[in-house]
């Protein structure tokens, strides 16, 4: 038996980040082939929207409502939205109403990280689950009195997989966190064999939206602060690192240190600028180095990145810096985790070296842990949805 599920999230607010969008397309799509009506909300401020050039500009004219209303079109989502504009004064999609009686009447509401700010929609719903994707932000920004996101939710889903845990550093807040690796939709990512064994890649963001945090006397930073670690890694390895990277023209002392120790640095809004380029990138590259923020290393969350998890699913092996995710993935073949630059250099000959069997194994692991058939049932049994 199936009914609605409602996916509340922030796409509309970052066009032109492919890995972003498919955060939320799991989820939807996910849901969808296993039978579910689904319905996408997102909300679109002036103070948000950019034109091409990325000038202010009104929400008509924006790249932003031009981004949103292209994905949902192309992925068959065209008739299962609705987009809050300017402050809620008008809806595009479905209608406001009409989305307070499909709240209503659905099974469950996920709010990602809370962005569904409307509380007459918000409560409409009987099942409101917080899903948080970033775990450490939200829950110390609560303990820190800074902001609670979790207000208004009766139920509380986090990807940081070791969040209650005795070694995990981030607080609970007094909440039950029910745990889930985040889902991919296989046959949208099917394993497809690597033109440049040699190249490792990876989409990334050098330091997001969200800055450091003090929290016990200990500060909690961004993937910069990872980064600068493991800078030296392309020196003497023979391979090929190359870096999507979201970055300011601003850091001149970070391009120049990457620049200068073998990094490639390519244009994200180009190569990784909507759901399929993302795809084809990830698709055409031999291995994934993934670098985490320092929040989800020093906190031993057990985060791990929906990009690998893409990575994984197209049969590229996954070099991930350890963030705890031992405790809940087999480690060794196909996913090799690392915790100081000698090991990641051990790790890239490791897959160098085994290419096709670490290629077959990641494959295998996303079938095994990441399937969105599989998780996303199991999912809504923690839930107590039928």
């Amino acid at each position: 038996m199936t009914g609605t599920v409602v996916i509340a999230g922030s796409l509309a607010q970052r066009p032109g980040v492919g890995g972003h969008t498919w955060v939320f397309l799991q989820y939807l799509l996910g849901f969808r082939r296993l039978g579910w009506d689904v319905l996408f909300i997102d909300r679109l401020e002036p103070e948000m929207c950019v034109d091409a050039a990325g000038e202010p500009c009104p929400v008509d004219r924006s790249l932003n409502l031009r981004y949103f209303l292209d994905v949902m079109k192309r992925f068959d989502l065209d008739c299962c939205f609705a987009l809050s504009c300017d402050g809620g004064k008008r809806w595009l999609g479905l209608s406001r109403g009409q989305v307070l009686e499909r709240a209503r009447r659905s099974d469950v509401l996920f709010n990602v990280m809370g962005f569904l700010t409307d509380e007459a929609v918000l409560d409409a719903a009987r099942l409101r689950v917080f899903l948080d994707i970033d775990p450490g932000f939200g829950q110390m920004w609560r303990a820190l009195g800074l902001h609670d996101p979790f207000a208004g939710h009766n139920e509380f889903v986090t990807i940081g997989q070791n969040i209650g845990q005795d070694d995990c550093g981030i607080p609970t807040c007094g909440l039950t966190w029910i745990t889930t690796p985040q889902p991919v939709v296989l046959d949208l990512w099917p394993p497809c064999p690597a033109s440049r064994r040699r190249r490792f890649t990876s989409v990334v963001t050098w330091r997001g939206a969200f800055g450091p945090l003090e929290y016990r006397g200990k500060t909690y930073g961004l993937r910069v602060h990872e980064f600068r670690k493991f800078v030296e890694l392309p020196r003497e390895s023979g391979q090929v690192f190359e870096l999507a990277l979201d970055i300011h023209r601003d850091e001149v002392k970070d391009l120049a240190l990457l620049t200068g120790n073998g990094w490639s640095l390519v244009d994200p809004s180009i190569v990784a600028g909507d759901p399929c380029t993302y795809r084809a990138y990830i698709q055409d590259s031999g291995a994934e180095l993934m670098v985490a923020k320092n929040m989800y290393v020093e906190t031993a969350s057990g985060w791990f990145s929906d990009r690998s998890i893409c990575y994984l699913a197209s049969g590229k092996p996954v070099l991930a810096q350890d963030t705890g995710l031992a405790q809940r993935y087999p480690v060794g073949i196909g996913l090799l985790t690392f915790v100081t630059l000698e090991d990641a250099r051990a790790g890239v000959a490791e897959i160098a070296g085994n290419y096709d069997r670490h290629a077959a194994a990641a494959r295998e692991l996303a079938e095994s842990h990441f399937d969105s058939n599989k998780v996303l049932p199991r999912l809504l049994g923690a839930l107590r949805v039928a």
